[in-house]
């Protein structure tokens, strides 16, 4: 059987970080084409060296030019007499869709992502979604990409991956109901802050918020987490992923991140997945497919853990869920409008321009800002996307310390 031929979208981060680790445990299944990375130069070598691939992409221009100043692709060929091919941004539609590659890992974090992964699409690749940008910023033509291509996406997020393993295998997402589905129920830790008193969120800081109870993950999803701007954005791309209506999307906070999320069909049945929050276990089930794979997670010991507990969301704790219920209600522009101004939020918060209650307000001046646009097209969605960030930007002093 040939090897499943893949380029990954962001190899230093936390996603390609532990694809890397799954794809180590299966030489025989997989082979890397090529990694993409951004200024973490010392991990893309090292990575580079274990996995020898035929391509690296460095899109910080800067951090490519350092790569040549260091010598560090004459360091690969001395240490294993190959020749890499290093190049910058230009040249990641190329490596998604290369005639070898069959996957394409999208886990590039932010907006960043969006055009990589719609490429690849395009190319009729098999897509292994990370990057929960790409849909809500641009839903629409993602989806309209992948069924025209006739490509495959595949969720590696926890949350949707769950959602995924839990539907029928002939799932249509143009005819949901079809199938029995009435609820998508995705889960939620809670974050840090589930039980922190409400009168200290004025206080909470940087190093606060990153601190996650059960994942280990960069520093924006971690306080995505926190507000459950993560959770937000994951209903609107279930919105696309799935093709439910949104008063069929819903979120229980369940501390434990055991039951990463469940599906409730018309008869009463309420299918779940478990298992240890390990991003390994869902990254191999979609490497995998169609067969289950070694993913190196632990294994799940219910008796150990006890007791497993669900609670409904606080929205004075979590408003940012009220926010997303908004946008899931008008997805094409609100929903860009959300993420955009989110990522500037949170971006001034970890550098402590604002405070971690103004990334709500930010947010939600932006969408009553920008409640009235349109977007027909993908230039729209980006236009808006731009747009939103300079606004955001611009308001700063409004909510500064």
């Amino acid at each position: 059987m040939s090897k499943q031929v893949i380029t990954i979208l962001g190899s230093t981060g936390t996603i390609g970080v532990n694809t890397l680790d799954v794809i180590a445990r299966h030489p025989d299944k997989f082979e890397v084409f090529c990694l993409v990375g951004h200024k973490n130069i010392q991990l893309l070598l090292e990575q580079a060296l274990r996995f020898q691939p035929e391509h690296l992409v460095i899109c910080d221009s800067a951090s490519l030019d350092q790569w040549i100043a260091l010598g560090f692709s004459n360091q690969y060929r001395s240490q294993t007499g190959k020749t890499l091919e290093v190049t910058g941004q230009e040249s990641l539609t190329t490596v998604c869709q290369h005639e070898k590659v069959d996957t394409v890992v999208a886990a590039i974090v932010g907006a960043a992502g969006l055009f990589p992964t719609l490429r690849s699409l395009e190319a009729g690749k098999r897509v292994l979604l990370a990057n929960k940008e790409s849909l809500v910023l641009a839903g629409r033509f993602m989806m309209e990409a992948c069924l025209k291509a006739k490509a495959t996406l595949l969720p590696i997020d926890s949350e949707h991956n769950a959602i995924y393993q839990c539907l029928p295998a002939d799932y249509d997402i143009k005819q949901p109901a079809s199938h029995g589905v009435d609820r998508l129920i995705l889960t939620a830790s809670g974050g840090p802050f589930r039980t922190l008193p409400l009168s200290c969120f004025e206080q909470i800081t940087p190093a606060q918020a990153v601190a996650h109870p059960n994942w280990v993950m960069g520093r924006k999803i971690s306080v995505d987490s926190a507000t459950m701007a993560n959770k937000s954005l994951e209903l609107i791309e279930a919105l696309w992923l799935f093709g439910l209506p949104a008063t069929s999307l819903s979120v229980l906070i369940h501390p434990q991140s055991i039951v990463h999320s469940m599906v409730e069909y018309r008869d009463g049945s309420v299918l779940a997945q478990l298992g240890c929050p390990d991003m390994r276990t869902p990254i191999a089930h979609v490497l995998g497919l169609p067969n289950r794979i070694e993913s190196g997670s632990a294994r799940l010991n219910l008796a150990e853990i006890g007791n497993l507990s669900f609670e409904e969301p606080d929205l004075n704790r979590f408003p940012m869920l009220t926010l997303a219920r908004q946008a899931l209600h008008k997805p094409d522009v609100l929903a860009p409008v959300f993420n955009a101004a989110n990522e500037i939020a949170v971006d001034e918060f970890l550098n402590e321009r604002i405070g971690y209650k103004d990334i709500y307000a930010m947010v939600s001046e932006c969408m009553a800002s920008f409640a009235d646009r349109a977007v027909d097209s993908l230039d729209s969605a980006f236009d808006l996307d731009q747009e939103v960030r300079a606004h955001a930007r611009q308001s700063v002093p409004e909510f500064s310390r």
